[in-house]
Protein backbone atom coordinates (compact mmCIF):
# COMPACT_ATOMS: atom_id res chain seq x y z
CA UNK A 1 0.00 0.00 0.00
CA UNK A 2 1.33 3.44 -0.88
CA UNK A 3 0.87 6.53 1.25
CA UNK A 4 0.04 10.08 0.27
CA UNK A 5 0.94 13.36 1.97
CA UNK A 6 -0.94 16.36 0.62
CA UNK A 7 -2.61 19.32 2.26
CA UNK A 8 -4.71 22.11 0.84
CA UNK A 9 -5.19 25.16 3.05
CA UNK A 10 -7.19 28.29 2.35
CA UNK A 11 -6.43 30.99 4.88
CA UNK A 12 -5.05 34.46 5.49
CA UNK A 13 -1.44 35.58 5.79
CA UNK A 14 -0.45 36.48 9.34
CA UNK A 15 2.34 38.83 8.20
CA UNK A 16 4.12 39.87 5.04
CA UNK A 17 6.08 37.06 3.35
CA UNK A 18 9.84 36.77 3.78
CA UNK A 19 12.03 36.05 0.73
CA UNK A 20 15.50 34.59 1.17
CA UNK A 21 17.90 32.59 -0.98
CA UNK A 22 19.57 29.24 -0.28
CA UNK A 23 23.38 29.00 -0.53
CA UNK A 24 22.81 27.60 -4.04
CA UNK A 25 20.72 30.67 -4.99
CA UNK A 26 17.27 29.02 -4.81
CA UNK A 27 14.56 31.55 -3.84
CA UNK A 28 12.55 30.53 -0.75
CA UNK A 29 9.47 32.46 0.37
CA UNK A 30 8.11 31.82 3.87
CA UNK A 31 4.91 33.10 5.43
CA UNK A 32 2.49 32.28 8.22
CA UNK A 33 -1.04 31.26 7.28
CA UNK A 34 -4.08 31.14 9.58
CA UNK A 35 -7.33 29.24 9.19
CA UNK A 36 -10.36 29.99 11.37
CA UNK A 37 -13.12 27.64 12.39
CA UNK A 38 -16.24 28.62 14.28
CA UNK A 39 -18.23 26.19 16.36
CA UNK A 40 -20.93 26.46 18.95
CA UNK A 41 -20.18 25.25 22.48
CA UNK A 42 -22.72 22.50 23.19
CA UNK A 43 -23.10 23.51 26.87
CA UNK A 44 -23.18 27.31 26.72
CA UNK A 45 -24.30 27.90 23.13
CA UNK A 46 -21.46 30.40 22.80
CA UNK A 47 -19.72 30.62 19.43
CA UNK A 48 -16.04 29.74 19.78
CA UNK A 49 -13.49 30.64 17.14
CA UNK A 50 -10.51 28.33 16.75
CA UNK A 51 -7.47 29.52 14.78
CA UNK A 52 -4.88 27.10 13.39
CA UNK A 53 -1.53 28.50 12.25
CA UNK A 54 0.68 27.03 9.52
CA UNK A 55 4.13 28.00 8.26
CA UNK A 56 4.36 27.75 4.45
CA UNK A 57 7.50 27.63 2.30
CA UNK A 58 7.42 28.09 -1.47
CA UNK A 59 10.48 27.56 -3.67
CA UNK A 60 11.80 28.77 -7.05
CA UNK A 61 9.98 31.21 -9.30
CA UNK A 62 6.79 30.83 -7.33
CA UNK A 63 8.65 32.06 -4.23
CA UNK A 64 9.57 35.31 -5.96
CA UNK A 65 5.99 35.75 -7.15
CA UNK A 66 4.57 35.09 -3.69
CA UNK A 67 6.98 37.57 -2.11
CA UNK A 68 6.08 40.20 -4.68
CA UNK A 69 2.28 39.95 -4.53
CA UNK A 70 1.23 38.47 -1.17
CA UNK A 71 0.84 40.67 1.87
CA UNK A 72 -0.38 40.47 5.46
CA UNK A 73 -4.08 39.63 5.66
CA UNK A 74 -4.34 38.43 2.05
CA UNK A 75 -6.44 35.32 1.45
CA UNK A 76 -4.50 32.58 -0.33
CA UNK A 77 -4.88 28.95 -1.41
CA UNK A 78 -1.82 26.78 -0.65
CA UNK A 79 -1.27 23.22 -1.89
CA UNK A 80 1.65 21.09 -0.72
CA UNK A 81 3.05 18.54 1.71
CA UNK A 82 2.47 18.74 5.45
CA UNK A 83 5.56 18.45 7.62
CA UNK A 84 4.70 18.67 11.34
CA UNK A 85 7.57 19.64 13.62
CA UNK A 86 7.85 19.08 17.37
CA UNK A 87 10.21 21.22 19.43
CA UNK A 88 10.83 22.37 23.00
CA UNK A 89 10.63 26.04 23.95
CA UNK A 90 12.86 27.86 26.44
CA UNK A 91 10.58 26.91 29.33
CA UNK A 92 10.79 23.20 28.49
CA UNK A 93 7.27 23.00 27.01
CA UNK A 94 6.69 20.83 23.96
CA UNK A 95 5.45 22.85 20.98
CA UNK A 96 4.24 21.88 17.54
CA UNK A 97 4.53 23.70 14.22
CA UNK A 98 2.60 22.73 11.11
CA UNK A 99 4.90 23.38 8.13
CA UNK A 100 3.73 23.22 4.53
CA UNK A 101 6.24 22.68 1.73
CA UNK A 102 4.06 24.26 -0.92
CA UNK A 103 4.07 23.07 -4.50
CA UNK A 104 1.51 25.66 -5.60
CA UNK A 105 -0.54 28.62 -4.42
CA UNK A 106 -3.29 30.82 -5.84
CA UNK A 107 -4.34 34.37 -5.08
CA UNK A 108 -7.94 34.60 -3.92
CA UNK A 109 -10.22 37.35 -2.74
CA UNK A 110 -9.96 41.05 -3.40
CA UNK A 111 -6.16 41.16 -3.70
CA UNK A 112 -6.39 38.95 -6.79
CA UNK A 113 -8.57 41.53 -8.50
CA UNK A 114 -5.77 44.11 -8.48
CA UNK A 115 -4.79 44.96 -12.03
CA UNK A 116 -1.09 44.20 -11.50
CA UNK A 117 -1.55 40.91 -9.63
CA UNK A 118 -1.67 37.65 -11.59
CA UNK A 119 -4.69 35.43 -11.01
CA UNK A 120 -2.77 32.17 -10.55
CA UNK A 121 0.76 31.03 -9.78
CA UNK A 122 1.02 29.71 -13.35
CA UNK A 123 0.25 33.17 -14.77
CA UNK A 124 2.78 34.71 -12.39
CA UNK A 125 5.45 32.21 -13.48
CA UNK A 126 4.70 33.10 -17.11
CA UNK A 127 5.30 36.78 -16.26
CA UNK A 128 8.66 35.96 -14.64
CA UNK A 129 9.64 33.80 -17.64
CA UNK A 130 8.78 36.68 -19.99
CA UNK A 131 11.34 39.01 -18.35
CA UNK A 132 14.47 39.77 -20.36
CA UNK A 133 17.21 37.18 -19.86
CA UNK A 134 19.49 39.75 -18.17
CA UNK A 135 17.06 39.94 -15.22
CA UNK A 136 16.80 36.20 -14.68
CA UNK A 137 18.87 34.21 -12.20
CA UNK A 138 20.64 31.02 -13.24
CA UNK A 139 18.24 29.07 -10.99
CA UNK A 140 15.06 30.37 -12.69
CA UNK A 141 14.77 27.06 -14.54
CA UNK A 142 14.61 25.18 -11.24
CA UNK A 143 10.96 25.06 -10.18
CA UNK A 144 9.06 22.82 -7.77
Amino acid sequence: MSTFNRIIVVGNLGKDPELRYSPQGLPICSFSLATNERQKDSKTGEVIENTIWYRANIFGRKAETAAQYLQKGAPVYVDGKLKPEEWTDRDGNKRFTLNINASDFNFIGSSASREDAPQTAQQAAARVAARPAANQDADDDFDF
